[in-house]
């Protein structure tokens, strides 16, 4: 069958869920395709969250930033990791055209990766941006470390400009060489219609006559919270996930619930993210778009050096009810008075569209069949 390829950033998990929020929406509207995904992100969140057909080929496709933690980060480890990578995109492109031939490919999405793009180039198959930012756009923040990586810059922009389009998202940044860019509404999760937040409370054995705070760091996590200091226990109920296997390594005063069990329980991380008060959080696309699509208010903190930080923190007060609070703060234990301050404020009076993964999924398949 002809495949529609889609090729995810390994960095960070919001690339991958708003991927698989597309990959359903296109799979249950043309049965007729072969969903191909190529990705370095770990093959359990698209196990537990696919719910159509898909082909999953593991294999590193771009190099994001160097994670300490999610709110630390390495900056010239970043620039000197992409460098290296990105010295060796025309050698790397080939592999991946072939792959496209293989696989009969007829569209390639890209998520960010400019590998997707000179890839399809080569195979002579059309390629799209999905994305609310490009990675050239990313690295020039880091100005002082690019002087070492002259080439970087160029060879990114060159690859994406070898896209056909760009579909950009909400909270957007960079796609200065990407051709014929427009606009494209929040790809979000939404929780189960048929499930009130009290069900999902009950599933998943949390309080029901409480507010409850889920505190989401993605897969990099965060390092030096000290979980028992934390100084608002009498106001809130703290709920973190991990896999089955790093449960039990959560300590402190908080009610754990293992990944497994929820989606055993034919729920989606998503659910939880509607059934809490509150997420804390650092921003970034997907948890904010998750808040945005189910109304749940967010305290967040920084998160490194990162331009997309900027464009998120200025436009979320319109977006969602959130507040910030301070990294030391944050991994001090100090959350009252930024905790108090959220529960206060009231959400923003209009709210967005958040039916992208739908719009794009129409989208592709109008690009397939005129192709």
């Amino acid at each position: 069958m002809p495949s529609v390829f889609f090729y995810i950033s390994g960095h960070g998990f919001g690339h991958t869920v708003r991927q698989i929020a597309i990959i359903n929406a296109l799979g249950a509207r043309a049965r007729n395709l072969d969903i191909v995904v190529r990705t370095a992100a770990p093959r359990r969140l698209f196990d537990q969250s696919v719910l159509v057909p898909m082909t999953f080929l593991e294999g590193a496709n771009d190099t994001g930033v160097v994670q300490i933690d999610s709110v630390r980060l390495d900056e010239r480890g970043t620039i000197a990791l992409a460098a290296e990578f990105y010295r060796t995109i025309h050698e790397r492109a080939a592999k991946e055209a072939a792959i496209l031939r293989e696989h009969e490919a007829r569209l390639v999405i890209s998520d960010a990766p400019p590998l997707a793009c000179a890839a399809a180039d080569l195979a002579r198959v059309p390629s799209v941006v999905v994305s609310n930012f490009t990675w050239d756009w990313i690295y020039e923040g880091y100005e002082v470390e690019l002087a070492s990586a002259p080439d970087l810059l160029p060879a990114i922009r060159n690859a994406y400009s070898q896209a056909h389009a760009g579909w950009r998202l909400p909270l957007h940044g960079g796609f200065a060489t990407v051709p014929h860019v427009s606009d494209i509404p929040f790809v979000a999760r939404h929780a189960r219609a048929d499930r009130s937040a009290e069900d999902v409370r009950r599933e998943l054995s949390l309080p029901t006559d409480k507010l409850i705070a889920l505190v989401s760091f993605g897969g990099y996590g965060v390092s030096n919270l000290q979980l028992g200091q934390i100084d608002c226990y009498d106001m809130i109920d703290l709920v973190m996930t991990a896999p089955t296997s790093e449960i039990n390594s959560i300590e402190g005063p908080v009610h754990r619930v293992a990944e497994e069990d929820i989606y055993r329980r034919g729920l989606g991380y998503v659910d939880l993210v509607a059934a809490a008060d509150v997420v804390v959080t650092k921003p970034g696309y997907g948890i904010i778009a998750d808040c945005v699509a189910n109304r749940t208010a967010m305290l967040y903190t920084s998160r490194g050096r990162f331009v997309e930080y900027d464009v998120m923190v200025a436009e979320m007060p319109t977006l969602l009810k959130c507040e910030f609070i301070d990294l030391e703060a944050f991994l001090g234990g100090r959350w009252r008075e930024s905790l108090q301050r959220l529960l206060k404020r009231p959400s923003p009076p209009e709210h967005p569209r958040t039916d992208g993964a739908d719009v794009v999924a129409d989208l592709i398949i109008e690009r397939v069949t005129a192709h």
